[in-house]
């Protein structure tokens, strides 16, 4: 792996609860400008692994390690929930959609640079007192939102309220918010979790975009592997909290260990037998 788009380091990584090991031992990495997708059956630690990594849950034991572009190595593991986001520029989006109903779809992304018009605002002094500093912020913010809203080609329901959206136009508004904080490290839990195929299509083809383009890595949870094996340029497979396998979506689509893992064993050892691309069941606690 070349270290020059080296993102992210996950290093003998281990979660326990009590007698569980959600996580055993994994090691990993991520690179800019590429999609990681994190696959395996439910109940193999996949989103145990994104609320390490993103600060919900301190680890056992085991490093995740960034490589800031400004700020150099940050340990994950040793950071809060709020500084993973703001320090390190790690964001998450969440499987079921967390986007606030009631507010349009740019006010959920002027929500998203709260923190930038707070300081523009010195704490509502500047807002309070329409000082041209905060204004110049405001319109900033503004701005910045309708480019990720037309990037993702949602820009005409600007003002609609987000929870009167088709579920396939609140994902893609969900993607936009999290653009809109600028990460360099997007943790996606499932995606196109509830799209139609004309849908997921269409997803694959704006993170391939988002990865190359923007030079962001993208950390993907999925049960959809028609989704993970278009999309993917790496791909981490977990079972009961350990890596079986890791590679190229060619190697893992016919690698033994892990067609048991998702179809169980199997008596055709042909080499014609492969991973069947329809999506898996899905849970919460994948």
């Amino acid at each position: 792996m070349s270290e020059s788009n080296l993102l992210l380091r996950v290093h003998d990584l281990t979660m326990q609860f009590g007698g569980l090991r959600a996580i055993d031992g994994l090691s990993m990495a991520a690179r800019a400008g590429e999609v990681t997708s994190v696959i395996g059956p439910n109940g193999a630690g996949k989103t145990t692994f994104f609320n390490c990594l993103t600060g919900f849950y301190k680890p056992t034991s085991g490093s995740l390690t960034l490589s800031h572009p400004t700020r150099g190595a940050l340990r994950l593991d040793a950071m809060r929930s709020v500084q993973v986001t703001r320090m390190a520029q790690v964001v998450r989006t969440f499987q079921n959609i967390r986007l606030f109903p009631r507010m349009t779809v740019l006010e959920n992304l002027m929500v998203a640079q709260h923190n930038a018009l707070q300081r523009a605002s010195r704490f509502s002094i500047a807002g309070a007192l329409n000082l041209t500093t905060y204004r110049r912020a405001h319109q900033a913010a503004i701005e910045d939102a309708m480019k990720w809203l037309t990037r993702l080609s949602v820009a005409e329901v600007a003002d609609k309220a987000t929870g009167d959206l088709p579920y396939g136009i609140q994902r893609r508004v969900e993607i936009a918010r999290a653009m809109c904080t600028g990460p360099l490290l997007l943790c996606l839990d499932e995606p196109a979790a509830g799209l139609n195929p004309k849908e997921s299509a269409e997803l694959t083809a704006l993170l391939r975009s988002l990865a190359k383009d923007q030079g962001i890595g993208i950390l993907l949870i999925e049960h959809d592997m028609s989704v993970v094996m278009k999309v993917s340029d790496h791909i981490v497979v977990l079972n009961h909290g350990k890596k079986i396998a890791e590679g190229s979506p060619a190697s893992i689509r016919t690698n033994p260990d892990v067609i048991s893992a998702y179809l169980g064993e199997d008596d055709d050892d042909s080499p014609e037998s492969s991973i069947s691309i329809a999506p898996q069941g899905r849970s919460a606690n994948a």
